[in-house]
């Protein structure tokens, strides 16, 4: 790994790199691409099904690399790791193919889907209150404690070199790209997402979709420095994180244009939409980029456009209570929309 700088933590290499230690470990998902799509956003997209990687997100890819980049002695202690799901079970699963032992705490209130598929992969679940207790002290407390090494969900060159290769991927199907989309949470996806694209095609748009209730990365850009609030109320739980990491924001400074802001509805339609025309399941966090495609605060007319769809861990209770929520069809303009 190229040793970290307060704006490089990785680098092009470190991405390429990644992406041997994850051949035949991690899924090389499908590129989507739908006429209704671009029907609806007037652009040529292409969207890279996460939704499909081992552990239903992208997340498997940090942490399968940095699983991989432990030394022998870190691998006998073992790891600890924290999260509100998707990055439990790919740290959960990295551990078990590369025989380590690994503990994660997660937010009690986390969909239980979540945490059984942890446990599933023989990790040991620790749960605490995200609305009253800060993760990453007690993460940090909890490796300390135990001898752990441990693995954070975003703030980590390894785990963003892994994700960076969702966008590697990408241009490898697809060639050049104006506009790359990417969901926001602690910023380890569009961070790694960033480096390679922007290396690769120098002249693409990197834009980031958060939920409008937690615009705090947003705001962090205007501002020019981290900001921190509190965990917002959100059914897109893979983005309720409090503050952009300290690595992955000099990355966002300097490699992403904008970030959209899409609401809990929107997330909504977007899931309905995958479905009902794609075929293709995704929890709300995993909607969040092509939300913000089809929210027309973008103009992406004529564009060749990359969206990730991060993950599709939902439940079949809570994917259902949440069509349910929405209590209408798709917009007239979907039903309309060539299939």
């Amino acid at each position: 790994m190229t040793s970290p700088s307060p704006t490089t933590p990785v680098d092009l290499e470190d991405v390429r790199a990644a992406a041997r230690r994850l051949d035949g470990l991690a899924h090389r998902t499908r590129v989507l691409t739908s006429r209704t799509l671009n029907a609806l956003t007037g652009a040529e997209v292409h969207a890279k099904a996460e939704c499909d990687q081992r552990t239903g997100s992208f997340k498997f890819r940090g942490a399968c690399n940095a699983l991989a980049s432990l030394d022998a002695e870190d691998r006998a202690r073992g790891v600890a790791a924290f999260s509100s799901g998707n990055h439990a079970q790919a740290v959960a699963l990295a551990a078990r193919l590369h025989e380590v032992p690994a503990t994660i705490l997660m937010p009690a209130d986390a969909p239980p889907a979540k945490i059984a598929a942890t446990r599933s992969y023989g990790a040991e679940v620790v749960t605490y209150d995200r609305y009253a207790e800060d993760r990453e002290a007690l993460g940090r407390r909890l490796a300390e404690e135990r001898g752990l090494t441990l693995i954070p969900p975003f703030d980590h060159p390894a785990v963003i070199a892994g994700q960076g290769t969702v966008a590697l991927e990408l241009h490898e199907e697809v060639g050049d790209l104006d506009v790359l989309l990417v969901c926001v949470g602690g910023g380890g996806l569009i961070a790694g997402c960033a480096t390679a694209a922007t290396a690769l095609l120098p002249e693409v748009r990197v834009i980031g979709a958060e939920p409008a209730v937690r615009d705090v990365t947003r705001r962090s850009l205007a501002v020019g420095e981290r900001l921190r609030a509190e965990v917002p109320r959100t059914i897109a739980d893979g983005q309720q994180v409090p503050s952009p990491g300290a690595l992955t924001f000099p990355v966002l400074q300097r490699c992403v244009e904008d970030v959209v802001l899409v609401t809990d509805d929107e997330l909504i339609d977007t899931m309905a939409l995958l479905f009902e025309r794609l075929k293709v399941v995704v929890e709300p966090s995993g909607a969040a980029a092509l939300a913000a495609a089809l929210a027309g605060r973008l103009d992406l007319r004529g564009l060749r456009v990359g969206v990730t769809l991060s993950g599709g861990n939902v439940g079949l209770d809570r994917f259902a209570a949440l069509m349910e929520r929405r209590g209408w069809g798709l917009p007239d303009v979907i039903g309309a929309a060539a299939p």
